[in-house]
């Protein structure tokens, strides 16, 4: 263990300790031992001195100890229907990562953009947006990286990419718009990111306040697609304009890598109609669930997820007594760590509420003038993207969406005209390698700079402000 880890995992339980012992803000006994818990888990999140799943595991050991929460009603928060909603969706992504659905579509969206080098970043961009919007932004990272770098590879040479200025420029480009890309797709579904099913979470479980696919992609998807086109057009016209033109093979070579997987098979057809019916019931949810209601039968967002999800279980792969499209085995490869995190950040907002800490923070802030709603979470959106620069996204709403629910709610407005901002800005942070996954994998690559990084990202970061901004305007 190298030093600086073992200062950060040796801070964490110290400042646990300092705040709990010595209350230096004469806080009251409760909130008091949830600051003290919230610091100790922020040390280790930022950090990442032990595995972020691992930390979300503290509130189950610490708040029974403490006397915050009960046991049982610690462990409440990590069985929330949005910890099974996502659980459904990552079976879904998994079966299209195991038949090759998901390169199959990728490859297919970017042999449509042409051969063309700012079109076939666009390809890129549009491949990553559009499965990040069901599958995890890291997921999709990692599945599109090894397309691009083939790409790059048949394209263009090394020593054209280190002394050529528009090879250099389209090589970091088609790199950015992979991580780009998957962020912003990310944004445009409830299940697209752990951050939007966290929010979600939170305010059911805290504010007894639902919200649902449709509710969070009529916002959501809007934004996104915005945001996607923008960041393209500043990327290839503005920021690292390539200027190269038509590439002779690259039409070849895409189509080459799409031929080099086949015709269909019977399981791939079979996950992508699942896939598709998945997407569709999400988005007509909203008024079949209303009509069966009436009959006092309740379909959610997440009983569909988890259905469909089942389904993958039982239909046969290809001939009628062969595997299923997935065996529990596949579950191994299942990102379980963070439907732990959803659980750990939907414990500590329970806590925050239990103890009377959102109470003593929103009366704070309510020190601030709030008369102009639109300007007061313009600033609420502003804190968020400069948290989310400083931790991860999950851990930055974990932490601020309760504060900001809380807020709206003691201004007589609905929670999430607040929290849905405020968790857009967790996923905006284009600037630095560390600030999300996708940015850190394209890092590692080696064909992105961390300077080049933060020139793009500084851009999009405020870019992804003012469209927060029109946002706020719109919803507020």
């Amino acid at each position: 263990m190298n030093k600086s880890k073992l200062i950060a995992l040796l801070t964490g339980p110290s400042l646990f300790v300092m705040l709990w012992a010595f209350n230096p803000l004469a806080l009251e006994h409760a909130p008091s031992k949830v600051l003290a818990v919230l610091a100790w888990m922020l040390v280790w999140w930022i950090t990442e001195a032990v595995p972020m799943a691992v930390t979300s595991l503290l509130p189950l050991i610490l708040f029974p100890l403490l006397g915050v929460m009960g046991l049982e009603k610690t462990c409440l928060s990590y069985s929330n229907r949005y910890v099974f909603l996502f659980l459904g969706g990552f079976m879904v992504a998994l079966a299209m990562q195991k038949w090759n659905l998901h390169k199959r579509l990728a490859l297919g969206i970017i042999s449509r953009t042409g051969t063309n080098a700012n079109r076939i970043i666009l390809g890129f961009f549009l491949a990553s947006y559009l499965i990040s919007m069901w599958i995890s932004n890291t997921a999709t990272t990692l599945m599109m990286l090894p397309i691009g770098v083939s790409v790059l590879t048949l394209l263009v040479n090394d020593t054209d990419r280190h002394t050529h200025k528009g090879v250099k420029n389209f090589s970091l480009t088609l790199m950015l718009s992979i991580a780009y890309g998957s962020s912003i797709g990310g944004i445009a579904t409830l299940v697209g990111s752990p951050p939007n099913a966290s929010m979600a979470g939170i305010l059911n479980e805290s504010f007894h306040h639902t919200v649902t696919f449709w509710d969070w992609m009529k916002v959501g998807f809007p934004f996104s697609i915005t945001l996607l086109f923008l960041s393209y057009l500043f990327l290839v016209k503005v920021i690292f304009p390539n200027r190269l033109g038509n590439f002779e093979l690259g039409k070849e070579l895409i189509n080459a890598e799409y031929n080099e997987l086949g015709k269909w098979t019977t399981a791939q057809k079979r996950v992508f109609v699942l896939f598709i019916s998945l997407a569709v019931l999400w988005m007509i949810h909203d008024p079949i669930s209303g009509y069966l209601k009436a009959y006092g039968i309740e379909l959610t967002d997440t009983a569909l997820a988890l259905v469909i999800g089942a389904l993958l279980f039982i239909i046969p792969s290809h001939r009628v007594r062969s595997e299923p499209l997935l065996q529990w085995s596949d579950t191994e490869k299942m990102p379980w760590g963070i439907l732990l995190m959803f659980g750990g950040g939907m414990s500590l907002a329970d806590a925050f509420n239990q103890s009377g800490l959102v109470a003593i923070i929103t009366q704070t802030m309510q020190g601030m003038d709030q008369s102009n709603v639109f300007i007061f979470v313009v600033v609420l959106c502003a804190v968020g993207l400069l948290l989310t620069a400083l931790m991860s996204n999950i851990a930055m709403v974990n932490i601020f969406v309760p504060i900001v629910a809380a807020l709206a709610v003691g201004s007589n407005i609905s929670p999430e005209l607040f929290a849905i901002p405020v968790t857009i800005a967790a996923s905006c942070d284009f600037m630095f390698p560390m600030s999300t996954p996708p940015n850190a994998i394209v890092y590692s690559s080696g064909f992105v700079k961390s300077s080049d990084m933060f020139k793009a990202g500084i851009v999009l970061n405020m870019l992804s402000f003012l469209l927060l901004s029109m946002l706020v305007y719109f919803l507020v």
